[in-house]
């Protein structure tokens, strides 16, 4: 065996998360801002407002497991159908369901510039907590 100091890799600093921290009086407060947050990372500023309505639902483990959904449906949105979303209604939610109407308006380069690029976003440390009037929420997004 050779026992040569030398080595064949070199570790790079690589950043390739970043997080937000949302608080909220309730969940669907939380949910809301969370998604809102979520565009504003992407494009640095909230759009102006949309003229479109879409209603979304989905389902989710527990209320951790339903914000990595609910997220990733707002970006897939962004990235696959080049749809902005501009404000968010929260209709229902519950433990492991949200339905909600997003307003949306379609992506224009001439409007909308994107400021980082999200990958995914993760369950790596995903939380969501609260009782009474304090809700925290916690989302890793791969860059």
């Amino acid at each position: 065996m050779d026992n040569k100091n030398t080595q064949d890799y070199i570790l790079l600093d690589h950043t390739a998360d970043m997080g937000f921290e949302i608080k909220g009086a309730d969940p669907a407060e939380l949910f809301k801002k969370a998604g809102m947050a979520l565009i504003h990372v992407i494009l640095g500023a909230v759009p102006s407002p949309g003229a479109d309505k879409m209603k979304v639902s989905l389902k989710g483990y527990d209320l951790s497991d339903l914000m990595v959904r609910w997220l990733t449906e707002i970006l897939y949105l962004f990235q696959g159908e080049y749809l902005v979303t501009t404000d968010i209604i929260i209709d229902s939610l519950s433990d492991d369901t949200v339905t909600a109407t997003l307003i949306i308006s379609p992506f224009n380069p001439l409007e909308h510039e994107i400021l980082r690029e999200i990958k995914a976003v993760t369950y790596h440390q995903i939380e969501v907590t609260g009782k009474d009037n304090i809700w925290n929420a916690r989302v890793i997004l791969d860059l």
